[in-house]
């Protein structure tokens, strides 16, 4: 089995919806990918004593899962139960029956996020990636063989989605590309995923890991660059900046 098998695999099954979001299990995601590759391993970034990263007073966790070989990494941020970032201080907020509700950073919703970080990253990995693409199926052999000029230098060029098939195959205009399932479309949470990028980017030392950290996270910079373009630019501009950095024969560390 290969990323192109996992593209095709049906997980409806498997998935639940919560205020509007699809969620896919992810124990039987994880049972699919040790089906797929019995060697996977998945790994929880480590900051300091801590398995999450502070951003503004609020908590980002980063999983990578590797597969067939090949690792990727997948940031989110530590939700409450309408998807907005938790302030590690604790908020208050207030339910749709007026009752408030105090949230506070704890080992429960730090898990909960890792385990669905682990799941968005066997999404990038194939398994289950249509529905973060607001498909209804998965591709099929025919489609999964489609244009394969995804990658390229990202750097260089207008940023092409991943999958972008996927929108090409049903002509969708790119002002109407859905959203990623899991991710709250909110100033504050846009606010936090372009910081986390710029962050996190510091960490790369080479422009392979640069253009690979890209290409992970395309789905969601795609978004951000429809819905909040000062952002985008400006995730687009650091990025930018240290590879002309990489390019000129200096590493970052």
């Amino acid at each position: 089995m290969n990323q192109l098998d996992l593209l095709k695999i049906n997980v409806n099954e498997h998935t639940e919806k919560k205020n509007g979001l699809t969620y896919l299990s992810w124990a039987w995601a994880w049972a699919e990918a040790l089906k797929a590759d019995p060697l996977a391993t998945f790994n929880v970034a480590m900051f300091g004593d801590k398995c999450y990263m502070e951003i503004n007073g609020t908590a980002m966790v980063w999983v990578t899962v590797t597969l067939f070989g090949k690792p990727i990494a997948c940031m989110l941020p530590v939700m409450d139960s309408s998807n907005k970032p938790i302030t590690i201080a604790g908020v208050t907020t207030v339910n749709r029956y007026g009752k408030e509700i105090f949230t506070i950073l704890d080992s429960f919703n730090v898990n909960t996020a890792i385990m669905r970080c682990m799941t968005k990253c066997l999404a990038l990995h194939g398994l289950g990636l249509y529905i973060y693409a607001g498909e209804d199926l998965p591709e099929t052999a025919e489609v999964a063989e489609g244009p394969k000029e995804v990658m390229g230098d990202l750097m260089n060029k207008e940023h092409a989605p991943a999958y972008k098939k996927i929108a090409d195959k049903h002509d969708i205009p790119a002002k109407k590309r859905p959203q990623p399932t899991e991710w709250d479309n909110s100033d504050a949470s846009r606010q936090l995923f372009a910081d986390g990028m710029i962050k996190y980017a510091d960490i790369c030392t080479t422009v392979d890991d640069l253009n690979s950290y890209w290409m992970n996270n395309q789905l969601q910079l795609e978004s951000l660059k429809q819905t909040h373009t000062d952002l985008f630019k400006g995730v687009l501009e650091h990025f930018s900046t240290m590879k002309k950095t990489f390019t000129q024969g200096t590493t970052n560390g």
